[in-house]
């Protein structure tokens, strides 16, 4: 049976993949997509969010938004490698899919109340939405099955030379969703720079030949020179879709269960995810952590997912 899923992102080039990976692949049922402010603004996410719904053909999913910026800390977007509208490459057409009218911590609520088993949050971007979702509605916890999060890293950061984005824009949520009760699985930049968009890559989701595909690759060719430019990497990675294949297939990526720690207060290293995988501090164990992947399998799955789209 499917596994189903509410999809809380940021579109965002690589969302925009996690969203078509989740609408396409038979193993996840989509129930919901919220969205958050982080790489662009939260307008921004919300209508590239619906424009990845509306390209591909996905219908009958709701799309909402969700917080404009973090709990405590100011939104910084991503610009520089997502461009200024955080979609940035081919000319976006209007979304025919309209926004769902409930904000996205009921939107979470409805579809956690409505469903016959537990669902699963993946989340693409800062963890705003779910930490004011298990603030606001503590109750429904139960209801969530597990929280994966693309974010953090084991290593080193791509904001900061300690943190990862989405951690290092919204830390404090990430600290409370942590803590919030359901198991929860941190995808980081250590497992996601191992599923980079080469020559081959691109190749091969041009050949697919449907409308998603080419509107993808054009994603994929603004992203990979954005991260040329501002990265120094010409083969961009493509993180948030890693997270999806978790959970459609869970072989594909390995985990490792240790203590994660969020840093809230350093002055170089706000966001920094703390993994002690060596249990130096010894601590007991509370997440699960990326450490690898099959990247060709990855590559397959998201082949065929965008085949089965339009």
């Amino acid at each position: 049976m499917p596994t189903p899923v509410i999809l809380d992102c940021d579109p965002g080039h690589d969302d925009v993949f996690a969203i078509w990976l989740a609408a396409g692949h038979p193993e996840i049922d989509l129930r919901a997509i919220t969205t958050v402010g982080g790489n662009g603004r939260l307008d921004q996410t919300t209508y590239n969010a619906r424009v990845a719904a509306h390209v591909a053909g996905i219908a009958g999913v709701p799309i909402s938004p969700g917080a404009a910026g973090p709990l405590l800390r100011r939104l910084s977007t991503a610009g520089s490698i997502h461009g200024e509208n955080a979609l940035g490459g081919p000319e976006l057409p209007v979304p025919s899919v309209a926004a769902d009218p409930r904000g996205a911590i009921d939107l979470i609520r409805d579809t956690l109340d409505t469903a016959d088993q537990q669902v699963t949050i993946v989340a693409t971007g800062p963890l705003t939405n779910i930490a004011l979702f298990a603030r606001t509605y503590p109750d429904r916890l139960s209801r969530v099955r597990e929280i994966v999060w693309m974010g953090g890293s084991t290593g080193r950061g791509n904001v900061t030379p300690y943190a990862e984005f989405n951690s290092w824009l919204d830390p404090e949520a990430a600290a409370i969703v942590l803590d919030a009760g359901p198991p929860f699985t941190m995808i980081g930049l250590n497992v996601t720079h191992q599923a980079l968009v080469t020559h081959d890559v691109l190749a091969r989701v041009d050949a697919v030949g449907n409308r998603t595909a080419a509107f993808g690759v054009e994603l994929l060719n603004f992203f990979n020179s954005t991260y040329e430019t501002d990265q120094g990497m010409p083969d961009a990675p493509l993180h948030d879709p890693v997270a999806v294949a978790l959970v459609a297939a869970p072989g594909v990526v390995t985990t490792a269960r240790t203590r994660l720690d969020i840093e809230l207060h350093g002055t170089e290293t706000a966001g920094a995810t703390s993994v002690d995988l060596l249990n130096t501090l010894g601590r007991a164990p509370n997440a699960s952590v990326g450490t690898g992947i099959d990247a060709g399998r990855f590559w397959d799955m998201v082949e065929d997912a965008i085949r089965a789209l339009s």
